[in-house]
């Protein structure tokens, strides 16, 4: 790999997976290209692996690396370019009450309570419905990360309400990640999905960061099209960034 951390002359080892079944499409198998997970700089890594097209899972950072299929393309929103469409703008209006505050990484009770609601209504016998805290620290926290848990409240009459989101976001120099996002499953028809990537696009602004990561897109997957509607759209080619 080029551009390694100063000070540090040894290459990154990267490794395949075996192949598992593919998590988008269910009748096909996949393979992951996985940086060393016990690499000590891994943190100096991972804004590079970023703009390589990878992503982080827990500890793991992984891209997609199958045998004969290039489906999953890395996305992100240039945050400065960016226009809400009209539905956006609906979705900021709709919820315009709701309250945004970023803290650390740091897993409550009440945000385990909301994300285990939401693995049982939207992923039930999907493999995560079970995960308790444990699972929740080693997925959305991690060990090295510079993550942060944007939270999305309503107003209440005497300060902040019932939480309904929280999006986990990864911070580097000039971007921000999107990890993962769960949100109240009673409330799913006031778009807290769209508002909470709309709400961490308004954060990187504030703090003049240049792009947010989106993971994977998959031209023709129902579950992710909605990326598409965030606009401009970068993917990764497998050597440059262009809009797609």
């Amino acid at each position: 790999m080029r551009d390694a951390p100063p000070g540090n002359d040894d290459d990154l080892r990267l490794f395949h997976t075996g192949e598992h079944a593919c998590g988008y499409w269910p009748a096909r198998v996949a393979r992951d290209l996985v940086l060393d997970p016990r690499d000590p700089r891994m943190p100096h890594w991972y804004p590079l692996a970023l703009g390589w097209g990878f992503r982080r899972s827990g500890d793991i950072v992984y891209r997609p690396h199958c045998n004969g299929c290039h489906a999953c393309v890395a996305v992100r929103i240039p945050v400065d370019r960016f226009v809400p469409d009209r539905s956006q703008r609906r979705c900021l209006a709709r919820n315009a009450q709701v309250q945004m505050r970023v803290l650390p990484a740091q897993r409550t009770d009440e945000q385990l309570a909301l994300y285990r609601r939401y693995l049982a209504a939207r992923h039930a016998g999907g493999g995560m419905d079970n995960h308790g805290a444990v699972e929740f620290d080693q997925f959305l926290v991690g060990r090295w990360s510079e993550g942060r848990f944007l939270e999305l409240r309503d107003h209440g009459p005497d300060g902040p309400g019932p939480l309904l989101a929280v999006a986990v976001t990864d911070l580097i120099a000039d971007a921000m990640s999107a990890v993962y996002t769960f949100y109240d499953p009673d409330e799913a028809d006031r778009g807290l999905g769209t508002l909470a990537i709309l709400k961490q696009i308004e954060w990187a602004r504030r703090e003049c960061r240049h792009f947010l990561y989106l993971g994977y897109w998959i031209d023709g997957h129902r579950k992710m099209d909605y990326k598409r509607r965030y606009r401009p759209l970068e993917g990764f080619d497998g050597r440059n960034w262009v809009d797609l």
